[in-house]
């Protein structure tokens, strides 16, 4: 797999996990007290760090990728709107 596809795809699956920590815990445990969302939130917020930390490093250009630091963040505002879409729907 090359590393464009590689990296959107570790992007894509990164923003999943981070929608569902910044809020899925409002459909889903909104009888918990806040302190238990946001514990179980930073243990989603890790699994979303451990797709989104290789996923920056594989992509960026001085690392040998084909992604400029602009384009990384470019490339994940795009896929977090798409994913928040879905999410909302």
């Amino acid at each position: 797999m090359n590393r464009y596809t590689l990296t959107i795809i570790l992007l894509a699956c990164s923003n999943v996990f981070m929608t569902f920590a910044w809020y899925g815990h409002l459909k889903s445990m909104s009888h918990k007290p806040w302190i238990i969302a946001a514990l179980i939130s930073w243990g989603i917020a890790l699994i979303e760090y451990l797709f989104q930390v290789p996923a920056n490093r594989i992509g960026y250009a001085a690392n040998g990728g084909p992604f400029s630091l602009v384009e990384l963040k470019v490339i994940q505002e795009v896929i977090t709107l798409l994913v928040f879409m879905v999410f909302t729907l």
